[in-house]
């Protein structure tokens, strides 16, 4: 755990959030390009007695996930709050100032009951998950390390914030957008805390960068709706696979040399600090030759 907090200037934590962003959009647009070709059966698909295709569709499957999540009003009230301004997110996940036609339904005041999770979304849900994350009130955000180490404006899923028509420490924890029970609470730390992604070496009870913050806010929002633990440790994979797909795919091919179904590996397990974290990943990697996965023409990263 860190124990001292560390200054960002604006100006560097702006030119990493821009550096994330754009690498990541790369990565999304070449993966969602790919994804057709990339699962059609090829003997050079097979390395060391593994199926590249088979294990692709495990991890990051080219027709996504629905999630039975209500998202409800949150994306209106957001915008209403000045939380997310929808130029700025168009340009943010498109290139281009007008909104997308396809994500309209997640900005009406009677939104959809479902949420769905593909190569093509998984850009879109790290923006608005991030802002909901931040902007939601909550014990992780106001109590935890992120006000406990000091300069709370100066990390990255603070001060990297661009996309709201408000500065971000106007609208951090200031909402209760997702109100939860003392229990509920307890249980949204005990997963947080629990669940690491591999650009550092925090979990998401230190939401520190967009990945995490985002992390925490869809962590919340499956705990408000009753979802069960396992059922919540099965989606945040879900999303982290998405958000960062050399990472999975990496460490599928790990479980697969080792003998075991990815598939059947407990979500929990692989979210956790021995795979999970930067450092965790980077142990993995070591032990594994290098892949070339089909589905990817660049290595993840972290700003999804």
């Amino acid at each position: 755990m860190l124990k001292k907090a560390v200054f960002i200037p604006p100006l560097v934590i702006f030119i990493v959030a821009a550096a994330f962003a754009a690498g990541s959009l790369h990565a999304q647009r070449a993966i969602a390009n790919k994804a057709k070709q990339a699962n059609l059966p090829s003997k050079s698909t097979v390395v060391g007695g593994i199926d590249l295709v088979k294990v692709q569709e495990k991890v990051i499957p080219a027709n996504g996930f629905t999630f039975n999540i209500r998202w409800g009003n949150l994306g209106a009230r957001m915008v209403r709050d000045g939380v997310i301004s929808k130029s700025k997110l168009a340009q943010a996940i498109t290139g281009d100032a007008t909104f997308p036609e396809e994500y309209e339904a997640y900005f009406k005041e009677k939104g959809p009951d479902t949420i769905v999770l593909n190569q093509t979304t998984a850009r879109f849900w790290v923006d608005v998950l991030w802002g909901l994350g931040l902007a939601n009130k909550n014990k992780v955000l106001t109590q935890g390390q992120m006000v406990k180490l000091g300069k709370t404006e100066n990390f990255a899923s603070t001060g990297g914030w661009t996309l709201g028509a408000r500065k971000p420490m106007q609208i951090y924890a200031k909402y209760s957008y997702i109100p939860l029970t003392a229990e509920q609470e307890k249980t949204v730390e005990e997963i947080a805390g629990s669940i690491y992604r591999p650009c550092c070496g925090n979990s998401t009870a230190f939401p520190d960068c967009n990945h995490g913050m985002a992390a925490l806010g869809l962590i919340e929002l499956m705990v408000s709706q009753g979802f069960p633990k396992e059922e919540i440790y099965k989606t945040v994979l879900a999303f982290n696979s998405y958000w960062f797909p050399q990472t999975y795919l990496d460490l599928a091919y790990y479980f697969e040399k080792s003998g075991k179904d990815y598939a059947k590996v407990p979500a929990q397990e692989i979210l956790a600090q021995n795979y999970s974290s930067a450092a965790g990943y980077k142990n993995v990697k070591s032990k594994i030759d290098p892949v070339s996965w089909p589905v990817l023409s660049s290595g993840g990263g972290c700003g999804a």
